[in-house]
């Protein structure tokens, strides 16, 4: 520990004398230190304060007595998409099912990470987000099925039968969607960071065996609990007026006609609010946290405030200027540029370590006047190295390098922001051959990614406002600041994988109509009408979970919940259930049109089988009864 009443700690004491502080080595890693190490330290430091002292604590060790209790998260966004699956299904049974066979999936996930990170560097980070993303995605994929079963039921199929078309449809679609979700993950490898690579293959690890669990032991329970997944209601109803037949006359089906009729408003409605969401894109600048960012009641908050009060914001975020000194010429070289760097815009304070005789290496410590996250620390930095640095090692062999925390936060945003077009294109690219694949279409999954990059610019457009921007950030305990590097990697693969699913519930459903013979308005109709509820409960369900890692008191994990609860709400509730509907009526026909001699050379993939054989004569246009009680042409005009 280094005091600043030792010789060496003078620089220790502010200038007025009344913040100090003392600098702390531990002698294990930052790894192997837990909570229970760092709490007894807090507890001996604060036992000094009193009325003429006060005592806080900073420091990337410390910050780990802050940390909320674990699983709180978790445990309110599995209570809340409990609640979401009780109200939609009705039945206790049926809300049980995906939760259990979510949290089965997650647990095997979790148990799987711990395994693999004995063969790839696996960060901690990693846990939590495949938590995030399995919990999810497992609840969505059994609510898929768990649906598709019910309707069976209702509609006179014995269980076994019924839950055989489940799997055969919505479970062909789970798996489908769940590859995309993986195919997406691990799109971070173009990136080609390590840490990178061991969360792309944790979060897919978690993906793929929720999927799993999704298509066996899902069904083993509906085989359990049979008609019992109804509710008692419901099994009455059947009992009483047999199956159902037809579609009901639900607020979806409903809605289905409304976009059937006016697509051109409905379209332009939407696009106009995806766009608005979008703007403040433009402005996102990437980033790290740091404790300055923290609750303020926190203690490494506190300490972080004192530091800058004594000492000026760049104290938490020092610059370090390491030369490499060859010459007399270098070492004069080396004097003008520390003479050059006191007297530029933006330092507080210049000071060059002492070096040992005959050695080549030295340190400037230099400390900017505005805090390490401010974009003026960021141009100061580039002032250094573009100007300052070349013009005064001129006539010299001197190497002047730029590090520190705040420098290497800069450099990395930097790298990432480069390789990030290559990254979009790839999984972009996967998205669309595999959505042609599976539809035979090549309007189909050209707009889904087009929609898909609507999605991710809005979502990011929130991002900006709440975290950046700061409009409500105080609400969420978290201060203003940049948007952290990683994230838009992370966020994008996970978005492009989410927003693939919703697509392929959705147009999956209308390409079974289109498949049995049925038009396009007809198709789409009814896609619209039989999924739109379910999409929409199954992301009322991941807004919960995803909405509740809010609540985990560390900003970046607050930015990843927040921006996928949003990216979600905006993809079911805006693109899926208007624009995408609304454009394919526009496209007509040309939505499931593919060059013959492509259709030729691609292999088949049904996503979704019919449940009926398709027709043999052409497309069928069905005669449907409206709101108004009027007959309507499928694709006409009342």
């Amino acid at each position: 520990m280094v005091s600043p009443y030792q010789p060496e700690g003078a620089a220790q004491i502010s200038k007025d004398g009344k913040v100090a502080y003392a600098q702390i080595t531990f002698g294990v890693p930052f790894q192997e230190m837990t909570p229970g190490d760092v709490k007894p330290l807090v507890a001996v430091a604060k036992e000094a304060a009193g009325d003429q002292l006060r005592v806080e604590l900073g420091g990337g060790i410390i910050s780990l007595a802050d940390e909320p209790p674990a699983n709180i998260s978790e445990i309110v966004g599995v209570v809340a998409a409990a609640i979401v699956l009780y109200f939609a299904f009705g039945s206790f049974l049926a809300m049980l099912m995906p939760v259990v066979t979510a949290l089965f999936g997650v647990g095997l996930g979790m148990s799987g990470i711990a395994l693999f990170s004995h063969a790839m560097d696996v960060p901690e980070f990693a846990s939590m987000l495949g938590m995030l993303i399995g919990l999810g995605v497992g609840i969505d994929y059994a609510l898929f099925i768990v649906t598709r079963y019910r309707t069976g039921i209702t509609r006179g199929l014995a269980p076994e039968e019924a839950a055989t078309q489940a799997i055969n449809t919505s479970g062909r679609a789970v798996l489908f969607a769940g590859g995309t979700v993986c195919i997406s993950l691990l799109g971070m490898f173009v990136i080609n960071l390590n840490f990178l690579n061991g969360m792309a293959v944790a979060a897919s690890l978690v993906v793929l065996i929720t999927m799993l669990a999704a298509v066996t032991l899902l069904p083993a329970l509906l085989g359990l609990l049979k008609v019992r997944v109804l509710s008692r209601r419901q099994r009455r109803k059947l009992a009483e007026q047999g199956p159902q037949t037809g579609q009901a006359k639900t607020f979806s089906a409903r809605w289905a006609v409304i976009v059937e009729r006016r697509p051109e408003i409905i379209a332009a409605l939407a696009l106009v609010v995806m766009v608005v969401l979008a703007v403040p894109t433009l402005s996102l600048r990437l980033g790290f946290s740091d404790q300055g960012n923290n609750p303020s009641s926190t203690t490494t908050r506190k300490a972080y405030d004192l530091l800058a009060e004594g000492f000026g914001e760049g104290s938490n975020g020092p610059l370090q200027l390491v030369a490499v000194v060859k010459s007399p010429a270098d070492s004069a070289a080396l004097d003008t540029l520390v003479a050059k760097v006191r007297t530029a815009e933006g330092v507080a304070q210049v000071v060059a370590v002492p070096a040992a005789p005959d050695v080549k290496l030295r340190i400037v410590q230099l400390v900017p006047k505005s805090s390490p996250q401010s974009e003026e620390t960021s141009a100061l930095i580039s002032r250094l190295r573009g100007e300052i640095i070349p013009d005064a090692a001129k006539g010299s062999s001197l190497e002047v390098y730029v590090g520190g925390t705040t420098a290497i936060s800069d450099d990395f945003a930097d790298a990432l922001a480069g390789k990030l077009p290559l990254f979009i294109g790839v999984v972009v690219l996967l998205g669309f051959l595999l959505l042609m694949l599976a539809f035979r279409s090549f309007l189909i999954p050209a707009t889904a990614a087009l929609m898909n990059l609507v999605a991710v610019a809005a979502s990011f457009g929130v991002l900006v406002l709440v975290f950046q921007w700061g409009f409500g950030s105080d609400l969420l305990g978290v201060g203003k600041g940049p948007i952290e590097a990683f994230l838009p990697v992370i966020m994008l693969s996970m978005l492009f994988g989410l927003s693939m699913d919703y697509q392929v519930f959705l147009v999956s459903r209308m390409h079974e109509e289109w498949v049995r013979g049925a038009d396009n308005a007809t198709s789409v109709r009814t896609g619209l009408a039989e999924t739109s509820r379910v999409i929409n409960a199954a992301a009322i369900i991941m807004i919960a979970v995803f909405g509740a890692f809010v609540l985990s008191g560390e900003r970046a994990t607050a930015m990843f919940g927040l921006g996928l609860a949003g990216a979600v709400a905006l993809d079911a509730f805006i693109l899926r259930t208007m624009l995408v509907p609304a454009l394919m009526h526009l496209f007509g026909k040309a939505n499931w049109w593919l060059p013959r001699w492509l259709d030729k050379r691609l292999p088949h993939l049904a996503v979704e089988l019919p449940d009926e054989p398709v027709p043999a004569a052409g497309r069928v246009k069905t005669v449907d009864l409206k709101d108004d009680d009027r007959l309507v042409p499928s694709g006409g005009r009342p």
